[in-house]
Protein backbone atom coordinates (compact mmCIF):
# COMPACT_ATOMS: atom_id res chain seq x y z
CA UNK A 1 0.00 0.00 0.00
CA UNK A 2 1.76 3.41 -0.85
CA UNK A 3 1.50 5.88 1.74
CA UNK A 4 0.82 9.72 1.07
CA UNK A 5 2.17 12.23 3.47
CA UNK A 6 0.03 15.62 3.60
CA UNK A 7 0.90 18.53 5.55
CA UNK A 8 -1.74 20.73 6.74
CA UNK A 9 -1.15 23.71 8.64
CA UNK A 10 -2.89 25.57 11.47
CA UNK A 11 -4.25 29.08 10.00
CA UNK A 12 -4.54 31.98 13.07
CA UNK A 13 -3.94 35.34 13.60
CA UNK A 14 -1.22 35.88 15.96
CA UNK A 15 -0.53 39.17 17.74
CA UNK A 16 3.16 40.15 16.73
CA UNK A 17 3.20 43.19 19.07
CA UNK A 18 2.71 41.25 22.23
CA UNK A 19 5.63 38.70 20.91
CA UNK A 20 7.89 41.12 20.03
CA UNK A 21 7.68 42.11 24.01
CA UNK A 22 7.94 38.97 25.19
CA UNK A 23 10.97 37.91 22.67
CA UNK A 24 13.03 40.39 24.91
CA UNK A 25 13.43 37.38 27.47
CA UNK A 26 15.14 35.12 24.81
CA UNK A 27 18.76 34.76 24.72
CA UNK A 28 21.02 36.38 21.65
CA UNK A 29 21.97 33.39 19.38
CA UNK A 30 18.76 30.73 19.88
CA UNK A 31 17.89 27.63 17.25
CA UNK A 32 14.00 27.63 15.91
CA UNK A 33 12.15 24.36 15.55
CA UNK A 34 8.81 23.79 14.85
CA UNK A 35 5.83 21.33 13.97
CA UNK A 36 5.02 20.75 10.01
CA UNK A 37 1.77 22.38 11.46
CA UNK A 38 3.38 25.39 12.00
CA UNK A 39 6.05 25.85 9.41
CA UNK A 40 4.29 29.21 7.86
CA UNK A 41 3.93 30.75 11.36
CA UNK A 42 7.84 29.61 12.41
CA UNK A 43 8.99 30.83 9.39
CA UNK A 44 7.82 34.95 10.69
CA UNK A 45 8.52 34.01 13.84
CA UNK A 46 12.19 33.56 12.36
CA UNK A 47 12.03 36.72 10.09
CA UNK A 48 10.81 38.50 13.41
CA UNK A 49 13.38 37.52 15.97
CA UNK A 50 16.43 38.03 12.92
CA UNK A 51 16.13 41.57 13.80
CA UNK A 52 17.66 41.36 16.85
CA UNK A 53 18.40 37.94 17.80
CA UNK A 54 21.02 35.07 15.74
CA UNK A 55 18.78 32.19 14.74
CA UNK A 56 21.75 29.66 14.83
CA UNK A 57 19.22 26.77 13.22
CA UNK A 58 15.69 26.58 11.68
CA UNK A 59 14.18 23.16 10.98
CA UNK A 60 11.20 21.15 11.44
CA UNK A 61 11.05 18.19 14.17
CA UNK A 62 9.69 15.34 14.05
CA UNK A 63 8.44 12.98 17.25
CA UNK A 64 11.48 10.62 16.29
CA UNK A 65 13.97 13.82 16.38
CA UNK A 66 17.20 13.87 18.30
CA UNK A 67 18.66 17.21 16.92
CA UNK A 68 22.67 17.81 16.86
CA UNK A 69 24.80 20.56 15.91
CA UNK A 70 22.89 23.01 18.41
CA UNK A 71 26.43 24.20 20.12
CA UNK A 72 26.06 27.91 18.93
CA UNK A 73 22.10 28.14 20.47
CA UNK A 74 22.27 29.28 23.76
CA UNK A 75 18.48 28.05 23.76
CA UNK A 76 15.94 26.41 21.67
CA UNK A 77 12.63 28.23 20.71
CA UNK A 78 10.23 25.49 19.57
CA UNK A 79 6.86 26.30 17.47
CA UNK A 80 4.06 24.11 18.76
CA UNK A 81 1.71 22.61 20.58
CA UNK A 82 2.48 20.82 23.92
CA UNK A 83 5.27 20.42 26.07
CA UNK A 84 5.94 16.47 24.97
CA UNK A 85 8.77 17.62 22.21
CA UNK A 86 9.54 21.08 24.66
CA UNK A 87 10.67 19.12 27.56
CA UNK A 88 12.38 15.75 25.81
CA UNK A 89 14.63 18.55 24.27
CA UNK A 90 15.40 20.21 27.14
CA UNK A 91 16.45 17.04 28.61
CA UNK A 92 18.20 15.80 25.55
CA UNK A 93 20.23 18.90 24.63
CA UNK A 94 20.76 20.29 28.78
CA UNK A 95 19.81 23.54 26.76
CA UNK A 96 17.27 26.14 28.05
CA UNK A 97 13.83 25.66 25.95
CA UNK A 98 11.07 27.95 25.21
CA UNK A 99 7.54 27.10 23.13
CA UNK A 100 5.99 28.70 21.63
CA UNK A 101 2.47 28.16 21.43
CA UNK A 102 0.81 30.52 19.32
CA UNK A 103 0.45 33.70 21.38
CA UNK A 104 2.02 32.14 24.49
CA UNK A 105 5.54 32.08 25.20
CA UNK A 106 6.34 29.34 27.92
CA UNK A 107 9.50 28.83 29.36
CA UNK A 108 10.62 25.18 30.07
CA UNK A 109 11.64 24.92 33.43
CA UNK A 110 14.01 23.25 35.16
CA UNK A 111 11.86 21.36 37.40
CA UNK A 112 10.13 19.85 34.78
CA UNK A 113 13.04 18.39 33.29
CA UNK A 114 14.55 16.92 36.89
CA UNK A 115 10.94 14.87 36.80
CA UNK A 116 12.30 13.37 33.42
CA UNK A 117 16.19 13.03 34.78
CA UNK A 118 14.47 11.09 37.84
CA UNK A 119 12.07 8.63 35.50
CA UNK A 120 15.13 7.84 33.40
CA UNK A 121 17.23 6.71 35.97
CA UNK A 122 13.94 4.50 37.63
CA UNK A 123 14.40 2.93 34.10
CA UNK A 124 18.22 2.22 33.98
CA UNK A 125 17.72 0.84 38.10
CA UNK A 126 15.11 -1.43 36.46
CA UNK A 127 16.81 -2.27 33.14
CA UNK A 128 20.55 -3.19 35.21
CA UNK A 129 18.27 -5.83 37.49
CA UNK A 130 16.16 -7.35 34.19
CA UNK A 131 17.06 -10.39 33.41
CA UNK A 132 15.24 -11.27 30.50
CA UNK A 133 13.86 -7.83 28.15
CA UNK A 134 12.15 -7.68 24.78
CA UNK A 135 13.80 -5.63 22.26
CA UNK A 136 11.52 -3.47 20.28
CA UNK A 137 12.22 -2.94 16.79
CA UNK A 138 10.67 -0.36 14.03
CA UNK A 139 10.63 -1.62 10.18
CA UNK A 140 9.88 2.17 9.39
CA UNK A 141 12.68 4.63 7.50
CA UNK A 142 14.59 6.31 9.80
CA UNK A 143 13.49 4.39 12.71
CA UNK A 144 14.92 1.22 11.27
CA UNK A 145 17.95 -0.19 13.14
CA UNK A 146 17.78 -3.71 13.15
CA UNK A 147 21.13 -4.53 12.55
CA UNK A 148 21.98 -2.36 15.95
CA UNK A 149 19.06 -4.49 17.41
CA UNK A 150 20.62 -7.73 16.98
CA UNK A 151 23.85 -6.72 18.34
CA UNK A 152 22.81 -6.22 21.74
CA UNK A 153 22.84 -10.44 21.78
CA UNK A 154 26.63 -9.46 21.95
CA UNK A 155 26.49 -6.67 24.31
CA UNK A 156 24.13 -8.13 26.74
CA UNK A 157 24.96 -12.11 27.27
CA UNK A 158 24.35 -11.78 30.82
CA UNK A 159 20.15 -11.03 29.15
CA UNK A 160 17.48 -13.37 27.63
CA UNK A 161 16.77 -11.14 25.07
CA UNK A 162 13.45 -11.54 22.50
CA UNK A 163 12.88 -9.32 19.38
CA UNK A 164 9.67 -7.89 18.11
CA UNK A 165 10.08 -6.18 14.61
CA UNK A 166 6.76 -4.55 13.43
CA UNK A 167 5.94 -1.56 11.62
CA UNK A 168 4.02 0.29 13.80
CA UNK A 169 4.77 -0.39 17.60
CA UNK A 170 2.08 -0.33 20.17
CA UNK A 171 3.61 -0.52 23.48
CA UNK A 172 0.12 -1.67 25.23
CA UNK A 173 0.54 -4.88 22.74
CA UNK A 174 3.58 -5.24 24.61
CA UNK A 175 1.88 -7.14 27.87
CA UNK A 176 0.42 -9.81 26.07
CA UNK A 177 4.18 -11.30 26.24
CA UNK A 178 5.02 -11.70 29.86
CA UNK A 179 8.38 -9.13 29.83
CA UNK A 180 8.60 -6.58 32.41
CA UNK A 181 11.15 -4.56 30.46
CA UNK A 182 11.84 -3.11 27.39
CA UNK A 183 14.98 -2.02 24.88
CA UNK A 184 13.45 0.25 22.33
CA UNK A 185 15.43 1.01 19.22
CA UNK A 186 12.92 3.10 17.28
CA UNK A 187 11.46 6.29 18.28
CA UNK A 188 14.06 7.55 21.10
CA UNK A 189 10.98 9.55 22.68
CA UNK A 190 9.17 5.87 23.22
CA UNK A 191 10.80 5.72 26.41
CA UNK A 192 9.46 9.13 27.77
CA UNK A 193 7.62 9.12 31.26
CA UNK A 194 7.69 5.07 31.20
CA UNK A 195 10.22 3.32 33.83
CA UNK A 196 10.14 0.24 31.54
CA UNK A 197 11.22 0.86 28.46
CA UNK A 198 14.95 2.07 27.95
CA UNK A 199 16.37 3.11 24.87
CA UNK A 200 19.18 1.76 22.99
CA UNK A 201 21.52 5.05 23.14
CA UNK A 202 21.27 4.78 26.71
CA UNK A 203 22.86 1.59 26.86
Amino acid sequence: MKSIFIPVEVTFSANFEKLKKDFMILPKNLAIVYSIQYKSFAEKIKDELSKKHIVTNFFQILGCSNPSNLKKADCILIVGDGKFHAISLAYETKKQVYLLERDKLIKIMQEEVAILEKKRKIAYFNFLNSKKAGVLISTKPGQQRLEKALNLKKKLRDKKLYFFISNEINFKETENFGLNFWINTSCPRMDLDNPKIININKL
